[in-house]
């Protein structure tokens, strides 16, 4: 990577779509390609780790606040890196407490990212990818497609955004901090990216968030990348979208994949007995579709004794589509039939 150009093409680094920027993202970079680059300026090497501390530890907004860094080497950083590369453009917080940012990226696409509080604990819900290609018919973030695949750095500032949003996150630890890969996006359509983000979230130089504190959620599109993860020892918990007890069901849901729900199972559960990591079956209770007492039975005879959990969630309206929530006793009812099936 020529880092002295002055216009660089992020996806000749993170292959993402027609993204052009100024400079390059900072959150772009792994530990070792950054080294090489402060190297090249004529620094030793260990002033990239004081770097990205700075960055992912401490919440900098310039270069300028490195205090520890060397004048001359902060002046040549400012002059072809950025701090971030996307921007907070609205926000806005629910009843019960949880906060959705709209961001902004250099190209002018937005995405949206969430925060959770439940105590001291903070759950970011992060997006992968501009809109949505698998189309679940009761989804609301695939009705307008596929626009692109976010970079590494776009994935990463989500977490940076969601603390410096928060007051004093500076004193909030890394392990107060979870993050799931639930939000816009099908994530292992975006693979080297995600899993480039996962390592910085992870990395001792990065933000030190364990991936025991990080969830990945997928519908089962690429089910070979779990095995690839594995490989990689990347390995977060799982979360697989099934939202159905039989395959009929399923592809009327999610009619683009060919995935079928015993190689879902199968898949969740050779993951767990790899990585030792929790997994859970993803199932979107949907009014006169799948939330009846025979789905519930369906679906917890193939899910007994796997020793994985299922996180039943209820349908929220969706205006431009049809599908309705289910009522509270049909949500009762579902939960306490799985329950006797010992899920």
């Amino acid at each position: 990577m020529n880092t002295m150009k002055e216009v660089v093409t992020l996806s000749e680094h993170t292959k993402s779509d027609n993204v052009i920027s100024v400079k390059t993202p900072l959150s772009d970079l792994t530990l070792v390609e950054f080294e090489g680059i402060v190297e090249k300026y004529d620094s030793p090497k260990f002033h990239a780790r004081q770097i990205l501390l700075w960055l992912y530890r401490h919440n900098v907004t310039s270069f300028d606040e490195m205090t520890d860094v060397p004048l001359e080497l902060r002046r040549k950083l400012t002059s072809h890196f950025n701090i971030l590369s996307t921007k907070i453009r609205n926000k806005h917080t629910s009843a019960d407490g949880t906060d959705k940012l709209v961001i902004e990226l250099a190209d002018g696409n937005f995405i949206e990212t969430v925060l959770i509080r439940e105590g001291n604990r903070k759950t970011v819900c992060i997006s992968t990818q501009v809109g949505c290609p698998i189309k679940c018919v009761f989804c609301a973030s695939g009705l307008n497609g596929l626009k692109r695949n976010l970079t590494t750095a776009e994935i990463v500032e989500q977490v940076l955004h969601i603390k410096r949003y928060e007051p004093q996150n500076e004193e909030t630890p890394p392990q107060n901090y979870n993050i799931v890969v639930m939000g816009i996006g099908e994530p292992l359509l975006n693979f080297d990216n995600l899993v480039k983000a996962l390592k910085i979230f992870k990395a001792s130089w990065g933000m030190g968030i364990g991936y025991n504190r990080i969830t990945l959620s997928t519908v089962g599109t690429l089910l070979n990348r779990l095995q690839e993860l594995v490989e990689r020892k990347v390995t977060p918990n799982l979360a697989l979208s099934l939202h159905a007890p039989n395959d009929t069901i399923r592809k009327m849901l999610v009619p683009t994949l060919k995935v079928k729900v015993a190689e879902l199972i199968k898949a969740g559960i050779e993951y767990k007995s790899a990585t030792g990591k929790d997994v859970t079956f993803e199932y979107v209770l949907i009014k006169g579709i799948n939330d009846s007492k025979k789905h519930a039975l369906e679906l917890g005879k193939k899910l007994h004794g796997k020793g994985c959990k299922v996180n039943v969630i209820p349908y929220n309206r969706v205006a431009e589509l049809p599908y309705e929530e289910p009522t509270a006793d049909g949500i009762d009812k579902f939960v306490d039939t799985l329950g006797g099936c010992g899920v």
